[in-house]
């Protein structure tokens, strides 16, 4: 069965068409997950609790084409609550997996990420290290694709800035 049509079947109360949805997709969420929480345990309990609230909610889904931005949106939601509850610095999965450069280069690149806004650091994130279309960061963050693009080439260039002033960006 396609996502759509498990989507459709879900929010019309069936449970084994919305675990299917979940199974679809729960590498994206923890991936999500792990991004913002930068933890393996915090983010395995982020995809439960999002698997809570998404079974709750799956009636308020109003386009079964965007199921999967409709529950990334909910985890980075959920992720930004625990963060601010917690007062944890974020980072992201894919920067630890980078980490297999030396040392310098990772931390290097941490400190580049660290030096961008929130916003900027979840755009670069989603596209470049999650993968995802400007589309969907267009309907995630309900703005225009023209505004994503804009503000993912301000971040670009502000990461631009950094490197080539070796670290002393002034820009942010």
């Amino acid at each position: 069965m396609e996502p759509q049509e498990l989507a459709q079947q879900a929010i019309k109360e069936d449970d084994n068409a919305f675990l299917a949805i979940m199974q679809l997709y729960k590498n994206d969420l923890y991936r999500t997950a792990y991004a913002f929480l930068k933890n393996e345990h915090d983010a395995i309990e982020a995809v439960q609790e999002v698997t809570v609230r998404a079974y709750q909610k799956i009636h308020t889904l109003k386009e079964p084409a965007y199921t999967k931005t409709w529950l990334i949106r909910i985890m980075m939601n959920y992720c930004q609550d625990q963060i601010a509850k917690n007062k944890r610095f974020t980072s992201n999965e894919k920067l630890q997996e980078i980490a297999t450069m030396d040392d310098t280069s990772f931390l290097e690149l941490n400190e580049a990420m660290a030096s961008l806004s929130k916003k900027d650091q979840q755009l670069i994130t989603l596209k470049y290290l999650q993968d995802t279309k400007i589309k969907d960061i267009a309907v995630l963050e309900n703005i225009p694709e023209g505004t994503v693009k804009s503000r993912l080439h301000k971040a670009l260039q502000s990461l631009r800035t950094f490197w080539s002033k070796g670290g002393e960006n002034t820009d942010v």
